[in-house]
């Protein structure tokens, strides 16, 4: 098979399941994050449902703490398409005492994403979220089913997920439950890279190799912000990096690169044997089963 046909397949299943979404439920959203994988998500969205308006709205969970140029990326490319975006602010969440901010050198908002968004499903009446999970990120993300099932309040539970034979997906909730929905679910990261490239979509600067000042801690790259308080020793240097994922920017590490096209970076990621999360999140390194915790409490 060849990687068009690879990718055209790809392709069908997440159109599939996008639309099996817009079937299926009252009030689905889809979460867009400014990521590479939201961005491809995006793209299946304008397949499936062009050229009328996508049947859900967009919504980006923002711990106040994301990198100017994603931010800035996720604006333009809204407003590009004309479509609605809501914006759930962790900031607002810790203003209304709905969560307690960390302090100190390893502190983060990424956790409390996770208040944020329920809080906002909750608000907004939404039975479903589209999000740009895969599978191949890491281990508990690699138990979700496509309709990943969540309970009144929101947990997940790896033990009482719905069987999906043949396709088939079972999208019944009760009032206040809802289902995380991944169409890229068998996606890895490279098909998402080589999909990028086919259809030329945009993204954010910080996915290619650039000049950034940054600084190591725990064997990762950070970039050097006013966001991260730095450790006695955590001197920052010059060094040319790209980002593999994006996130909460005391959580996002850097790799060292020179990857600086599309084709460089489908090159690089071909060779990697590491996953994006095992290299540059320091959350998913937390403990063998940090995620699996995080998500259990709502988490994306």
């Amino acid at each position: 098979m060849s990687i068009h046909e690879h990718l055209d397949r790809l392709e069908a299943e997440a159109i599939y399941i996008t639309r099996e979404v817009a079937a299926q439920f009252g009030r689905p959203v889809l979460l867009f994050s400014g990521g590479k994988d939201s961005a491809v998500l995006l793209k299946i969205a304008e397949k499936a449902f062009r050229p009328a308006k996508f049947p859900f709205p967009l919504m980006h969970v923002d711990t106040g703490h994301n990198f100017p140029e994603v931010v800035a990326y996720r604006d333009r490319y809204v407003a590009d398409i004309e479509e609605r975006l809501i914006v759930a602010s962790v900031q607002e969440s810790i203003d209304a005492g709905r969560v307690v901010e960390q302090t100190g050198p390893r502190s983060s908002r990424n956790q409390l994403q996770t208040t944020t968004l329920l809080d906002a499903i909750a608000e907004h009446g939404f039975d479903a979220a589209i999000g740009g999970a895969r599978r191949d990120e890491e281990r508990a993300r690699a138990k979700e089913r496509v309709f990943s099932f969540r309970d009144d309040f929101g947990q997940w539970d790896p033990r009482a997920q719905r069987p999906e034979l043949w396709s088939l997906y079972n999208g019944r909730v009760r009032k206040g439950e809802h289902v995380r929905a991944f169409p890229l679910s068998n996606w890895t990261e490279l098909d998402v890279w080589e999909y990028i490239s086919r259809e030329n979509i945009p993204l954010p600067s910080i996915y290619f190799a650039h000049e950034r000042e940054v600084f190591r801690r725990d064997g990762m790259l950070y970039a050097a912000s006013d966001v991260i308080e730095r450790l006695p020793g955590e001197e920052p240097f010059v060094e040319s990096v790209r980002f593999r994922t994006v996130g909460d920017m005391s959580r996002t590490g850097a790799v060292a690169s020179t990857a600086t096209t599309l084709e460089d970076v489908v090159a690089e990621i071909a060779a990697t044997r590491i996953t994006e999360r095992g290299e540059t999140r320091a959350d998913d390194r937390a403990s063998e089963a940090a995620m699996e915790d995080r998500k259990r409490v709502g988490y994306f």
